[in-house]
Formats: C-alpha cells, sequence, structure tokens
C-alpha cells in the first residue's frame, strides 16, 4: 500500500500536526481516528508517532497524529484535543501531559458518544469519573517494572560491595516518572548494601538534572549510582559526572532508548537505558482503538479501562 500524501503542518504557535492519509484497500473504511500526543520534539514521541503510521498504513485506515510543541505545553494540547472533538473523530487516542489536564476533553468527547483510549501517561481515573467520563483502555510500559528493571541493573552492577545510589526523577506528580522512582527506590532497598542517599526532581529536563547531579554528588562525593526516569536527564547527569572527573566510576543509567542515549551507552558513558517500546505502544492504540469502533462497548465512567502494558529493554554494552 502506497501513501498517498504526508502533510506536516502548524497549529498556531504551539503546535505541530502531522495527517497521513493511506491509500484505501477495497473492503476497508476510514476510520476516522486522531491521537493526541504530547510533542513531536523527543525522540520518543516521534518513534510513537511512526508506530501509529506504520499500522495505520498496515491496516488501511486514516490516522491523524497531533502534538503540543513541548511536554509543557499544557493548554496547547487541550486546544488541540478540543479541536478533534469537534472535528467528530469517531475514536480518539490521548497521551495527556499530566494525569489530569485533559479530564474534561475526555468526558467532552464521550458525550459525543467519541470512543477515547489513554496512551502512556495515566488519566485520573478518579476525577474523570467524577467529570462523567471514561476511556476504554490504558497502553503504556509497565512503567513500576520498568524502574525496577532498571534499579535491578544498577544492584547487580554493583555488586556485593554496594553503595551509594541517587535517583533523578522527572516533573513531580506526573504518574509515569513516579512510577519509575518506585519501582527503582523498590530495588534498591531490597538490596543488602545498596544506599539511597538522594531522590530529587529534574521536571524532564537536562540542564536542571545536570544541577542537580551537581549538588548530589558535592554532597555525595563517594556516589556509586544514578537512575534518571528519562534519558534527556541521563545525559545531563552524566556531564555532572564528567564534569566532576568521574566518568567510568559512577553507573548512569536512563530511560527511553533515545537514539542519542543509546549512541552513549556505544560510547562507555551511559551505563545502560531502559528501552520504552514506544513504536509498539503507538501501534497497539490504533489496534485498540479501531477495535472499539468495531465492538462499540458502551461508554460510561463506571467502566474500568483494561490496562495494556508493553515491555521494556534493557540496552547495555
Amino acid at each position: 500500500m502506497n501513501v498517498r500524501k504526508l502533510t506536516l503542518a502548524m497549529i498556531g504557535s504551539a503546535t505541530l500536526a502531522l495527517t497521513l492519509g493511506a491509500a484505501m484497500p477495497a473492503n476497508a473504511a476510514d476510520a476516522d481516528i486522531a491521537i493526541v500526543l504530547k510533542t513531536l520534539s523527543n525522540p520518543y514521541w516521534v518513534s510513537m508517532k511512526d508506530g501509529i503510521l506504520s499500522e495505520a498504513k498496515k491496516r488501511g485506515v486514516t490516522v491523524d497524529v497531533v502534538a503540543g510543541n513541548s511536554e509543557d505545553d499544557i493548554q496547547g494540547q487541550q486546544r488541540l484535543a478540543e479541536d478533534m472533538i469537534n472535528k467528530n473523530y469517531k475514536a480518539i487516542g490521548i497521551a495527556p501531559i499530566s494525569p489530569v489536564s485533559l479530564v474534561q476533553a475526555v468526558a467532552n468527547a464521550n458525550k459525543k458518544g467519541i470512543y477515547v483510549v489513554n496512551v502512556d501517561e495515566k488519566i485520573d481515573q478518579s476525577q474523570l469519573k467524577a467529570a462523567g467520563g471514561s476511556v476504554v483502555a490504558f497502553i503504556a510500559t509497565d512503567n513500576l517494572a520498568l524502574g525496577k528493571k532498571a534499579g535491578g541493573y544498577i544492584v547487580s552492577k554493583l555488586g556485593a560491595s554496594g553503595g551509594k545510589v541517587a535517583i533523578i526523577e522527572g516533573k513531580a506528580g506526573n504518574a509515569s516518572g513516579d512510577a519509575r522512582r518506585d519501582g527503582a527506590t523498590a530495588a534498591f532497598k531490597a538490596a543488602k548494601g545498596v544506599q539511597l542517599v538522594a531522590s530529587q526532581p529534574a521536571d524532564w529536563d537536562r540542564s536542571k538534572a545536570l544541577d542537580v547531579t551537581t549538588n548530589i554528588l558535592q554532597r555525595n562525593p563517594d556516589l556509586k549510582a544514578i537512575y534518571a526516569a528519562n534519558d534527556t536527564m541521563a545525559l545531563g547527569a552524566l556531564q555532572a559526572v564528567k564534569n566532576a572527573d568521574k566518568l567510568g566510576k559512577i553507573i548512569v543509567v536512563g530511560t527511553d532508548g533515545a537514539p542519542e542515549a543509546i549512541d552513549s551507552v556505544k560510547h562507555h558513558e551511559l551505563t545502560a537505558t531502559a528501552a520504552q517500546d514506544s513504536a509498539a505502544i503507538g501501534a497497539k492504540s490504533v489496534d485498540v482503538l479501531l477495535d472499539a469502533l468495531k465492538t462499540k462497548p458502551a461508554i460510561s465512567p463506571d467502566n474500568t479501562p483494561t490496562f495494556i502494558a508493553i515491555d521494556s529493554n534493557l540496552v547495555t554494552q
């Protein structure tokens, strides 16, 4: 099947939109699906977009993918979601910037009979129910398991001698980041000889992670390992380690499997990255949205969404 057109357009000053029109097989109908991502400025989300469009092409449907300008662009993403709802798509996937930022948008979509699938960042279910909204499914990496996997890897690298470790968290209150932090914390606390001396947010930001890690290293010059809740922060933490002339002496593990992080692992700088399969998350979101259109489940705030977990993989030497 050939792609007939690929259009990249700006929506206002704060948003990007990407539309794929795919050639339709004789027995396929236009599914009228839209998916609202956090941003397209991060390789993780670009990979998810690619997974969405690849699956759309495979399934012979048209999917519109839009995204905010950054992972802080809450208002821009809210406008995009409402715009998709007003265009009367039959099913919409959303990856909210925060657990509560798109609660009202989902409720508004449900009132119009639009199926919604929650992707990556979990919507606050209690607030969603109070607003009269519901989602068919929640599709994401099992972030608690990911954090445990990354933390467990660090423990294994430290060996019997153990040592002091630190966690660079994402944005406070972000469900995905909190789950990764909690998973890593559990792995560290379960290990003998491992002492968690700091767990601080750096808001998914590289320069903030550099500053936070610099401060942690000044207070703990004998630090042995760092886990960062995304690769952007891991690379900032790595720079702090380099600045302290401790490259190779401190384990640094990131999250996401971003191209720059994988390249860093190849060059023996980052120790590892826990790679999320964002392309698989995107592809699965298309499948679940199409299934909802086919099976037409009841839309009710009393429904509990199905959790569909996509596994992560450690990228190491």
